[in-house]
This record gives structure tokens, sequence and C-alpha cells, in this order.
């Protein structure tokens, strides 16, 4: 839904005591033009704080009660504002993989995976019965990754031969009745690993197998808990109601058994000669004694005692649990295999798809190229190492940067490691790129988004200025963006509305009114002497104003020997004939450069510089806060003033008659060497120095530091010159 329009108040909010404002987005582009130190930063810190939902506050005054409210119609998530500060080094965009994404690979890739996950999904709901462990979803891959130094998949692939075969012996193929959970943990694990416990589980292992090989019909490779399973399986399989028999073997003759009763009984009499031998009786109770000395360890001894012919297996418990779960894939046999044919035809149709992959050009390969023809060549480039992972897997892409000169390269893969090189112009360049992979993954992804971008231009050479411009403009042409643009800097304020970024409507200037930033239309981005004052020579402050700009032109075309140069010099210079020249004088030179104007009617005999002390008084009074001419009349008024008074009190009338150039800071260092002891007027007059000249000699193309001026600052300093 489109922005209409954001509302701000701020007050205590960093460098802003208070600020109310309604942006109105008939166009979705806002700038505003503040001097240094008046509300950029702190406005854009503030909207950032709002973004990243910390808090705001005053940070000289902390206890002040800070108000930050931002109501947007309709409402904005902190998700769709987005500071782009001048330079942050640290600032990365996590949003490059949205550039690296090819929807049909992915999908692709997708399909692939959820056949195989829809399979494996099934099997691990099995494995999880058999092995006991229900907890997190990834903990049967973790295990079996962890046993087999292999992930799930890999691992059954490796296996598929004993699957098809079902080839384990019954020494393996039996296991799957364990419980893996009930063994496998770190208490009973550590419990096991105790030097005594394996002595106790060693003799009870050498008298067990002293036992089997007196049994009958048992074997070391064919235990009380093979025949155990063995009998299990065929009576879950209804082997014996199917009319079958099985032949049991003691050496010499085999005795044929039709019957599950008697299979049981047999099994039964076998077993009781073994675990019930008096002497393999007293080798368990050692271990069970170790047991009952821990509570911690009493459902592992419930176990044990359930099921005592596992007590051989503890000795080696890294190859036990190899045979346990590759029990359990025996006895999943259909789903296992299932899963390995998935897989298989899956490897195959993905290793074709890495292979495209790493061949596709994506936006994020655009964006850089794009990047490079718009802005100074770079030493380095980008690559990601992992393009097909970010591609397929949706991995997070790993950059790597290239540095290179005409003979050799090298990789980087620390960015900081690459900042340490990199020239401060390079380090920008490189963060105006991270700044453009996060608004163009916005704008593939169709988000809203209000940009409020501070300075971004600040500090680059002209040629890359004007390629920021032109990207603001591309940005500006975005449907779903929304831009407030802050700077200080005029020129690149006015070249911004010259190129259609922003229209001349959405263009303010910030002023300080007492304690409250106020927020105007801005003024004076067109010329204002082609525009205004030369049409409206009627109102005095436009017509003094306009005496440096004549000024201006008459050096350009006629050079500064010229006599009507001369003439306006000794306008804005105290002069031997300042106080003589009239209006009529002035009216003759403009009429003379400027075609077409109407010079107003007024008392020609008037001498100029009355004009300029009147109408510098009128300023004073005069409220606007903007007003340029206002700023020239008080430059132009001081200045006049400040000479006048020094041209009066020094003495060696040669020297002010020698004056040819420079002469507001000649007469300073005169005056200062022979009233060196004035030293409050020397410092008024030293301010008059530093801050008139640029406001007096300004032309229509650079006028950039009077409108950074206060207004408030020069009547202040004229009302203490002419107290001179």
């Amino acid at each position: 839904m489109r922005l209409q329009k954001i509302k701000v108040k701020f007050q205590y909010c960093y460098g802003i005591k208070k600020l109310e404002y309604e942006f109105n987005f008939s166009n979705r582009v806002f700038a505003i033009y503040a001097p240094n130190g008046m509300m950029k930063t702190s406005f854009a810190r503030t909207f950032k704080d709002f973004a990243e939902q910390k808090e705001t506050k005053d940070l000289a005054f902390p206890e002040r009660q800070t108000i930050r409210e931002i109501n947007a119609e309709p409402e904005l998530s902190p998700e769709e504002v987005f500071v782009i500060e001048p330079y942050n080094e640290t600032f990365q965009s996590d949003k490059m993989s949205t550039l690296l994404v090819n929807e049909n690979l992915r999908k692709k890739y997708d399909d692939i995976h959820k056949d195989i996950d829809k399979t494996k999904k099934e099997l691990i709901k099995k494995l999880k019965q058999l092995s006991g462990l229900t907890g997190r979803k990834d903990d049967i891959e973790k295990t079996v990754e962890s046993i087999f130094r292999k992930p799930l998949l890999d691992y059954l692939l490796s296996i598929k031969d004993k699957i098809e075969s079902q080839s384990g012996n019954n020494e393996i193929e039996n296991f799957n009745s364990i419980v893996y959970s009930k063994i496998f943990n770190d208490k009973v694990r550590k419990f096991l690993e105790q030097e005594d416990v394996i002595g106790s589980i060693n003799s009870y292992i050498e008298r067990y197998n002293e036992l089997i090989d007196k049994s009958t019909y048992l074997k070391r490779n064919f235990t009380l808990y093979q025949v155990q399973n063995v009998h299990r399986e065929l009576a879950k399989n209804n082997f014996f109601k199917a009319g079958h028999s099985v032949n049991m073997f003691d050496g010499n003759t085999k005795k044929e058994i039709d019957d599950e009763e008697k299979l049981n009984e047999l099994i039964e009499e076998e077993k009781k000669k073994v675990l019930e031998d008096d002497i393999l009786k007293q080798k368990f109770e050692e271990i069970d004694k170790k047991l009952s000395s821990n509570a911690e360890l009493r459902e592992f001894k419930d176990y044990l005692l359930d099921n005592r012919e596992i007590l051989p297996e503890l000795v080696n418990l890294d190859e036990f649990q190899k045979k346990i779960w590759l029990s359990y894939f025996l006895h999943e046999k259909d789903l296992s295999l299932e899963l390995i044919k998935k897989y298989e035809k899956g490897q195959n149709d993905i290793k074709t798809l890495i292979e495209q992959a790493k061949t596709e050009r994506t936006e994020w390969e655009n964006v850089i190229e794009t990047f490079n023809k718009r802005f100074v060549h770079l030493p380095f480039y980008l690559e990601i190492s992992n393009k097909e992972d970010v591609l397929l897997k949706g991995n997070v892409p790993v950059i790597q940067f290239i540095f290179k000169d005409e003979e050799d390269r090298k990789i980087f893969n620390d960015k900081d490691e690459l900042l340490r090189i990199l020239s401060q112009g390079e380090k920008r360049a490189l963060y105006i790129l991270n700044i453009i992979f996060e608004v163009e993954a916005r704008k593939r992804n169709q988000h809203k988004s209000l940009f409020i971008i501070d300075d971004i231009a600040d500090s680059f050479d002209y040629k890359n200025k004007y390629a920021i411009i032109d990207y603001l403009l591309h940005m500006s042409e975005v449907d779903k963006f929304y831009m407030i643009i802050l700077t200080h800097n005029f020129d690149f304020f006015r070249t911004i509305m010259s190129r259609h970024v922003v229209s001349y409507s959405q263009c303010l200037m910030a002023t300080r009114d007492n304690d409250t930033i106020v927020l105007e239309k801005a003024q004076y981005i067109r010329n204002p002497f082609a525009r205004d004052w030369k049409n409206n020579l009627s109102e005095k402050k436009k017509l003094i104003a306009s005496i440096p700009f004549l000024r201006n032109i008459i050096e350009y075309t006629q050079g500064i020997g010229n006599d009507d140069y001369m003439l306006l010099t000794s306008v804005l210079h105290y002069k031997t004939n300042t106080e003589n020249i009239t209006l009529q004088q002035l009216k003759e030179i403009f009429e003379k450069y400027l075609v077409g104007i109407n010079f107003p009617n007024v008392d020609l005999d008037k001498k100029i510089i009355e004009l300029i002390f009147e109408t510098a008084d009128e300023v004073l009074d005069d409220k606007e806060r903007l007003n340029l001419e206002n700023k020239i009349v008080l430059s132009m008024a001081i200045r006049l003033k400040a000479e006048q008074f020094m041209i009066s009190k020094i003495t060696d009338e040669d020297f002010i008659r020698s004056i040819e150039s420079n002469q507001t800071w000649k007469l300073l260092k005169k005056f200062e060497e022979e009233f060196n002891n004035e030293i409050e007027k020397i410092e008024l007059l030293k301010r008059v120095n530093l801050i008139t000249p640029e406001n007096i000699h300004l032309n229509s193309f650079m006028y950039e530091p009077i409108l950074d001026m206060s207004c408030d600052e020069l009547k202040e300093l004229y009302r203490e010159v002419k107290q001179l």
C-alpha cells in the first residue's frame, strides 16, 4: 500500500531539541538541506534507532525526556526503514544472497530434496522408535554421523550392498531390539570405561565363552542373544503356524523342531545352563554391585538385568554401537533401500544443477558490473566462493575480495584485512557497493522501503558524486521506494533537484528558531540573481544584494581594470570615494550591463552607502530566517562599518592609499600593529574578516557559505560593529 505521509515529532533526540514536521509523499522523495551541526545526523540516527528498535536519547543530557514519534499512513514497520549513513566501514548487507537466487534452479533443487526428505523422515521415525532417541529432530542424523563419520545418506550409500543382500551376519542383524539410548549416554559410557568395570566385564566374558563352548547348540557367533532373536522373529512372522520347522545341530546330529513352544523350551534350557552358572552369576553380581552404588545408573542396571546377554559386547562400545545401527538399517530394509534409490537419483540431478549454478549469471553479478561502470575503477573485485550452495541450498554467501595489480592477484577472505590496504576513497566505494546490494535486494523483493539518506555523496570527487546522484535517480523511479535525502552540501542539494531526483516542491531547508528546528520550503535552489533579483530591483535588499553579482559579471567580461568594476569595488570596500557614490552611478552601471531591467524609481542622488546602512538597520527587525539577500546586505554593511572604523583610526595614510587588494585583512594587520592593546576590538574585527568575505565575494554558481551562515549571527555582529 502506498505510503501517504509521515508525521515526526522529535524532542531531545541526540542534537535535536525540538522538531515537528509532516512529510506528505505526493511525490516519493524529499530532500533537506541542513547546515552542519543543525539536525541532519541526529535526524538520521533517530530513524536508525527506530529501524533497529533501539531507544533514542539525548547524549549530552540523558536525563532529559526524549520524544520520538514517527507516525505513518499506512503504518511503517521498522524493517521498512533503512538508514544510509555517510560511511560505515562495518556495514555489510545481509541481503546479498537474495540477489544470488535463481528461483527456477532453487525450485528444482528443493523438489529433489522434498522427495528425499519425505522418505528420510519416515526412516528416521522408525529409527527413533528402535533407538529410543526421541529428542530433537536432528538427533538421529547427528548420532549416525558421529559414529560412522559420514552423513546419514552417505553412510546408507556405503552399506547399500549389505542391505540388498541382508548380508550382515546374525551377530549384527539381530541387535535391532537393543535400545541404543539405554546404553549410549554419557553416564553409562563413563561407568563402562572405568578400569575395574572393564576388568569385571572381561572376567564375565571369559566365563561366558567357556559356557557357550560347552553348550549343545550355542556358539560364540550364535549366542543366547542371537538365538532368542531368531525365535522372536520366527514367532512374529508365523513361521511355525505355516507348517515350517527348524533343525538344531548339536555337532553330530540335527534335531527337527516344528513347534514354537518346543523351540522356546530348548532356548530356555540352554539359557539356564549358561546364565544360572554359579561362577557366571557371581561375576555378574560384581558388575551389578558396581551399578547399584550409583542411583543415576538404575535404569541401565534394570535394562542389563533383562538383557545380560549383551554384556560381552560392552567391552568394545564403539564397535557395539556400529553393530546396533547397522542392525537397525537392516531391520528397516525396504525404507533404507527406497531412500538410497532416491538419494542416488537426486545426487545425479543435483550434480547437473550444480554445474548449471556455477555458470549462472545472477543479479549479484549485474550489480557489481553496474557498480564498476558507474563508479571509479577499483583495484579489487568480488567473487562468491560458495556460489552453487547459495544458489541451491540458500547458504550464506562467502565473499572473496580479489585484489589485483598489473603483475599479480591476491585473494582476501577477510574483509578487515582488505580494508587495511585500501585508500579511504576505495573503502567508501566498497561501502557504497554494499548499500547498492541492500537497495537492489529490497527492489527485487518489492519491499516498501523508506530510505533516510545522510550525505551519501560526502567526500567523493565529482565523478563519483554524479554517479551517486544517478543512482539516487534510479531509486526514485522504484514504485515502492520512498526517500528523505539529507545533505549539508548546497551544490549537491541543488543538483539532485536539477537532475529530477526530487521535485522542487519537496525540497526543504532546515533553520533554527531558538531551540526548534524548522523545515521550510527551500529557496535559492535556482539562481536568485537571474530568476528573482534582476526582476525585482525595486526591493532595496535585492538591489543591494545584486551588486556583488554584477561586479562578477564585469570582472568576467571586462576585467578588474575596468572603471565600473573599480566603482563597484568601492561599494563593497570603504575607499576614498565610497561616501560619494550615488544611486545614479549605480543605475548607469546596471543598465549598461543588464538588458531589460527596471531600475527602481528612487532618489538617484542618494548615496549608496547610506542606502546600505539604512537597509541593514531594517534587516535587524526582519524575522525571516532563510533570506539570502538579508545576509548579503548585513555582510556588506558589517565590512564597510569595520573598514570605515579602522581607516579612521590608522595614522599611516600612505599605507591606506597603497592598498590595492585584500583590504580588510591588511587594515586589520595594521590596526593590530598600532593598537595591540585594543584586544576586544581586534577580536571583533577578526570575526568580521573571518565571516564576511565569502558572503560578499559570491557568484551565481556558489553561494553556499552564506546560506550556511546564521542570520542571527550576522545581526549580532552588525550590532557590535556599529558600536565601534
